[in-house]
């Protein structure tokens, strides 16, 4: 148990210092590679030509189709995240993540809007219509932020919670094993650090 929240603050460490350092206009490939230990490293600049060293993210640079950089939602965006102390890039990464922009989009699973709020958390959230992109995206945030208190401030596990559940992160104590909620945080992390870029 210990060994996964240990595992988890490394991955989470390693990117952080990944993002922080690299230039602000840079897009690099990330690797990964796990260790004699079963821990994950991240890097931008491999230091072997062994095996070792998997590409875990490949980045967009600015040639990446103007619908990818949306402003559309910026203004209400910065107000959300200015309200919930969130940061600006990340919500706009979970909103690209979540409905890539469309103040209409309803999942297969039933969860509306550009933050893809489930009917079930409407009330609990203050939600009247989740098709008003204001109203949704304070929701949202009002929601992700309960979710990054509750994991102690952890961003893979709060975002891993925003896709399966609190519930599911709270049993396997760590991102759970599901493919669609792996790739999700993964999907996020991406669009959060090139936004972090821009």
């Amino acid at each position: 148990m210990t060994g996964s929240i240990n595992k988890i603050v490394i991955i989470l460490t390693s990117y952080a210092i990944i993002i922080t350092f690299l230039a602000p206009a840079a897009f690099a490939d990330i690797y990964r590679y796990i260790d004699e230990n079963g821990v994950m490293h991240f890097t931008n600049a491999p230091t072997s030509s062994s095996n070792e060293f998997k590409l875990f993210l490949r980045e967009r640079g600015k040639s990446a189709p103007s619908w990818y950089y949306s402003e559309k939602y910026d203004d209400l965006i910065t107000e959300a995240s200015d309200r919930f102390g969130l940061s600006f890039p990340l919500l706009k990464a979970i909103i690209k993540a979540e409905s890539d922009f469309d103040a209409q989009a309803v999942s297969k699973k039933g969860a509306m809007g550009l933050m893809q709020i489930m009917p079930q958390n409407f009330k609990l959230l203050g939600l009247k219509d989740p098709f008003d992109p204001t109203q949704n995206i304070n929701a949202g945030a009002r929601y992700f932020r309960q979710l990054y208190d509750r994991f102690d401030g952890k961003l893979a596990l709060s975002l891993a919670a925003y896709n399966a559940g609190p519930t599911a992160v709270d049993r396997y104590k760590t991102i759970p094993p599901y493919e669609e909620t792996e790739e999700y945080v993964r999907r996020v992390l991406k669009y959060y650090y090139n936004y972090k870029n821009l």
